[in-house]
């Protein structure tokens, strides 16, 4: 596909400013959620749920829309999804429930899920130059890694003068431009040989996401032994095992499993995985430390965590030139490292730590989240044809949505569970009281609020208190997972090309489905002595 210079820069404008709208709702409602437990009353488990069903819908159907669009066209899916994006925006602006916000937030993951694959998708069938294709694909990573950490910005500027709906109303007059612009200026593209979607896969994909996250959230009020709690580990392990299975038995799967075998595919999916799971699981703690342990305003809050949107970019740009230093293993495993080192920065932090020794920890994390997701989200496209864009681009967002879900779910179960074994009940507190304050910081404050002046501060102390405890213990977890992973980065992305050779096969010589590869020619595209030069490091990585 060829188009002209301005409509492939005005097609990347439009994917980018979906990406960074989806990037920003990951997060955009952390802020609120102190105006939500105010509002709606909602328990602990159901704050999780608030916070983590937007990324679990987007997970659990990405790959599903991902082929979805390879048949019926991604320009078309993209332009369906970002009208119901905008009808589900509207729902959650106006939610009068905790029940009610949990499903029209799962309604408008689902509608994520529609546009997410679509825009990388369409960026690598218009991009056919390798060098511009490095470049778009790099500008798309950062923004939307820097979508992330604006979040709590955007939701912060809104919360400071309105209810905590607006910061999904702002949705729409955004989408109305993605949608005129899109209808006007996206090319179409789809797979010139589809086959029938897998129903079956789809199903047994979202039961076994869900399943094995309902029993994570819900194992710290009633116990792993909780029969609920069981039944639901079992259906998604289950689910999630069948699905695997499956994979390898039908014509046309969601999921190629075969390209798990190869290490370049396999250890990028595993950082671009830990490195999401810690970032968004940091968010959620962060927009309630500042706003409850701190009391610092929605805005503040915001701005506070600008400094690591800032970093991001840096992160994005940094990435192609070390990349022709140092390797694409020992850069990612940099960034994992780097993320690693900030969770344990982050231990300094207490009940009234000052900003300055927050602000290292955050620009230390946000670089090297950035340095992990540019270079393996390069990777990971570079080993697929590109009739499979759209299944390839949604098997990559699918890790890291996934890993936010997951971020969520574990490091927020996490909090609960050290806060609920460490708060200490002050006296005086009446019995029917108590629950709240062991229940979660937020229920505590409320509780307090309702006490006399002297045992309320005696609350807010203990509540506080646990609360920062509960943050080390996530810190702690944070840093064990990625230095972890950092360390098997080197293993399986140790020793990759700077550029890939044009068939995507890997180094150790196998393709996707496990065959030694034939000999190939250049890219089409690719410069002479492309491999050596540290600006193109990553020009040929991506076969047309």
């Amino acid at each position: 596909m060829e188009l002209g210079a301005a409509r492939k820069w005005a097609t990347l404008t439009i994917a980018c400013l979906a990406a960074l709208l989806l990037a920003i709702d990951l997060t955009v409602l952390h802020l609120a959620i102190p105006g939500l437990i105010r509002d709606l009353d909602p328990s602990a488990s159901q704050v999780l749920w608030i916070a983590d069903v937007y990324g679990l819908a987007l997970a659990g159907l990405l790959v599903t829309m991902g082929n979805v669009g390879d048949r019926i066209g991604r320009k078309r899916l993209l332009l369906i999804g970002t009208g119901a994006f905008g009808v589900a925006s509207a729902l959650t602006a106006y939610a009068s429930s905790a029940e009610m916000l949990i499903v029209s937030r799962g309604l408008l993951g689902i509608a994520g899920a529609t546009i997410m694959p679509s825009t990388l998708s369409i960026i690598r069938n218009v991009f056919t130059d390798p060098r511009e294709r490095t470049t778009a694909i790099g500008i798309w990573t950062g923004m939307s890694a820097g979508g992330i950490a604006l979040g709590p910005i955007v939701g912060g500027a809104l919360l400071n003068n309105f209810w905590w709906g607006s910061v999904f109303l702002i949705n729409l007059p955004v989408l109305a431009v993605v949608l005129v612009a899109g209808v006007l200026v996206l090319p179409e593209s789809r797979n010139p040989d589809p086959r029938p979607l897998d129903a079956a896969s789809a199903l047994l994909s979202i039961a076994g996401i869900l399943g094995v996250v309902y029993a994570i959230q819900e194992s710290v009020r009633d116990g792993l032994t909780d029969p609920r709690v069981l039944a639901a580990a079992g259906v998604g392990v289950l689910g999630l095992a069948a699905f695997g299975w499956r994979q390898t038995r039908v014509a046309q799967p969601l999921i190629d499993v075969r390209l798990f075998r190869r290490r370049a595919f396999s250890g990028s999916i595993g950082a671009n995985m830990a490195a999401m799971f810690a970032l968004i699981g940091m968010s959620l703690l962060f927009a309630q430390y500042f706003q409850l342990v701190r009391h610092w305003s929605p805005m503040r809050s915001g701005l506070a965590a600008l400094p690591g949107a800032g970093a991001a970019m840096v992160g994005a740009a940094l990435a192609t030139p070390l990349v022709g230093r140092l390797g694409r293993g020992r850069v990612v495993a940099l960034g994992l490292a780097l993320a690693a080192l900030a969770q344990l920065l982050y231990l300094r932090i207490g009940v009234s730590t000052g900003y300055a020794t927050m602000l290292v920890a955050m620009l230390v994390g946000g670089l090297g989240a950035t340095l992990t997701f540019a270079v393996t989200g390069d990777t990971v496209l570079a080993t697929v044809p590109k009739e499979r864009a759209g299944a390839a681009a949604a098997i990559s967002e699918t890790a890291m949505e996934l890993g936010g879900a997951l971020g969520m779910a574990i490091l927020g179960t996490v909090l609960n569970g050290a806060y609920r074994n460490t708060v200490n009940v002050p006296d005086g507190v009446p019995a029917p009281a108590t629950g709240g304050v062991r229940d979660s910081l937020g229920a505590a404050l409320d509780s307090a609020a309702t006490l006399p002046a002297g045992v309320a501060r005696a609350v807010a102390g203990a509540a506080n208190q646990a609360f920062v405890h509960g943050m080390h213990v996530v810190e702690l977890t944070n840093a064990g997972i990625l230095a972890a992973v950092a360390l098997l980065t080197l293993a399986t992305l140790g020793g990759l090309p700077a550029v890939f050779a044009p068939d995507g096969s890997d180094p150790d010589g196998s393709d996707p489905d496990g065959s030694e590869p034939d000999g190939g020619d250049p890219a089409e595209g690719e410069p002479a002595g492309a491999q050596s030069t540290p600006n193109s490091v990553l020009s040929g990585s991506i076969a047309k």
